[in-house]
């Protein structure tokens, strides 16, 4: 490739859209908490900027946009998502451009068509009017002082079926004052040497900086991202992991270190080694199974298990790992031995504030209990509480706030069609005082929550503030019915904190249980603070 100025260098623009798009992968349903505290994990992560949804499209989107006002962003820019107007409003009637603005985000990305198929078949209008929804839609949001970036939907299906009419809409475009067209690979059939030859004439033609949005039908929306940057485009859109729409989105976890450490495209400066992190916590999140054997941030990416392999490795890792995985935030694995875990965790535990050296014995003793929770099925992102509870615990640094001296659920039904009734009975003990407190709830979970607040309001009364804000199940074993483990993943919060707890076991009670009390412990522990 050609070598870059510093100024080229730099110019990348990394768009998520993991909370609009990634959000229409099918078994994924984000809440809108879920959505804000994925949006504070892209921040960190150093993403330009955040698609948070369609705020025309559902009321949950509504209300992510009004509640991302109050959230203060480093990095990033929230951004809106909507299409042109409808062929039968004027712009000033039009729901979705209405909606759209309420939003009050800055800038505002705006679909339309570019393939006059679907222009005729899908919208079933003139190509003359797609034009002029085109145009006049932007015109409108720019008079309104948003910032516009227009997505060139099938861009490429429809270049190579009608190539001056799909220029033409990206004319229109750029004349109602788009700052930025994104070429969108909507059905991801596009091969990368098409997308090399399109881009190139598509760059020559276009004032305004490029963009590429590319879905991954054909295996390709990674290589196909990449060609369109080694081809001159400025924005990559993507989503963590890949997940959307039938196949998935390019996937922005092997886009951005493939760009930053392949290319010499700086995407995130020095961001990249939260990588793994907020891949786990998406997965966490979304309540999908971990895919270990992902690129640069799978579990498997950098795990050594033959023989001839780890003797090479350990000698000198270039020997099978193509880059250094802590590079990512990933870690080496040997799969045969206990040599992995202690430099990873290490960068863990000092982040809490706790200095300990390489070979201390308690960092080793951590590492194994790591190891062995992990082999029972408990996975850490997405539950930060727990983890550094568990942390502390190893490090002899915490005192349990209660002791748990039994708890029983009963679930009630006394007729067909009545109403199922929880109730959830805590004995408790905070130092030498018993609590023995019963309580119901909407379900059973609901009901052991309340029993157990209940309990020990009255030693700690900062309790009152937590609220349980989410819950998540996911069958770890399904091969065994329900006999199967399963984790349980928790998230509570205060007026200024949230926190994520986790517990694994064949009983959902018993993994409930073990979520929420490590939500109670982890409140006091912030109290201590």
């Amino acid at each position: 490739m050609p070598s870059l100025t510093a100024t080229q260098a730099s110019a990348l623009e990394i768009y998520d859209t993991t909370l609009r798009d990634g959000a229409q992968a099918e078994d994924v349903s984000f809440s809108v908490e879920d959505k804000l505290r994925v949006a504070q994990q892209l921040d960190e992560l150093g993403v330009h900027f955040i698609e948070g949804g369609w705020p025309g499209a559902n009321p949950k989107d509504i209300e992510f946009f009004r509640m991302v006002k109050t959230i203060p962003f480093k990095n990033a820019t929230i951004v809106a998502f909507g299409s042109t107007r409808k062929a039968s409003n004027s712009v000033r009637k039009d729901k979705n451009l209405q909606e759209l603005l309420a939003s009050g985000t800055p800038t505002i990305t705006l679909f339309g068509k570019s393939w006059s198929f679907q222009v005729t078949d899908a919208l079933g209008i003139a190509l003359a009017k797609n034009l002029e929804l085109i145009e006049d839609s932007i015109h409108y949001l720019r008079s309104k002082d948003r910032r516009v970036f227009y997505d060139a939907e099938h861009f490429f299906d429809g270049y190579k079926a009608n190539p001056d009419y799909a220029l033409q809409t990206i004319r229109r475009a750029i004349a109602g004052g788009a700052e930025r067209v994104i070429l969108c690979d909507t059905n991801g059939g596009t091969m990368p040497w098409e997308i090399r030859e399109i881009c190139r004439i598509v760059k020559q033609e276009c004032p305004v900086p490029l963009g590429i949005h590319a879905h991954n039908d054909s295996e390709m929306a990674v290589a196909n991202s990449l060609v369109a940057v080694e081809s001159g485009i400025l924005q990559v859109q993507g989503t963590i992991n890949g997940i959307g729409e039938r196949c998935g989105n390019a996937n922005l976890c092997s886009i951005i270190p493939n760009l930053q450490l392949k290319m010499q495209r700086p995407a995130l400066g020095n961001k990249l080694t939260h990588l793994k992190d907020v891949s786990g916590f998406v997965t966490e999140i979304a309540n999908l199974m971990p895919n270990k054997r992902q690129p640069y941030v799978g579990d498997a990416a950098f795990a050594h298990k033959g023989g001839v392999h780890i003797h090479a490795v350990l000698k000198n890792a270039a020997t099978y790992e193509h880059i250094d995985p802590a590079a990512v935030g990933n870690r080496r694995r040997i799969l045969v031995s206990d040599y992995a875990g202690r430099s990873g965790l290490l960068e863990k535990v000092e982040a809490y504030g706790i200095s300990l050296s390489k070979n201390h014995a308690k960092l080793q003793e951590l590492v194994e209990t790591l190891k062995e929770r992990e082999s029972q099925g408990y996975q850490f992102e997405g539950a930060e509480g727990s983890f550094e509870l568990l942390m502390r615990k190893a490090m002899g640094s915490h005192r349990p706030s209660f002791q748990l001296l039994g708890f029983r659920v009963i679930v009630e039904k006394k007729q067909e069609h009545g109403l199922l009734l929880s109730e959830a009975t805590v004995m408790v003990k905070v130092g030498e005082v018993v609590e023995h407190t019963a309580a119901v709830g909407a379900g059973p979970v609901n009901a052991l929550d309340h029993a157990l607040r209940k309990a020990l309001e009255k030693f700690y009364p900062q309790l009152r503030e937590v609220k349980l804000l989410d819950y998540k199940v996911r069958v770890l074993s399904a091969d065994k019915g329900t006999e199967s483990k399963v984790r349980v993943l928790i998230e509570s919060g205060d007026h200024k904190d949230k926190w994520g707890t986790v517990g694994v076991s064949e009983n959902i009670m018993e993994a409930s249980w073990q979520a929420l009390a490590d939500s109670i412990e982890y409140k006091l522990l912030l109290a201590d603070r």
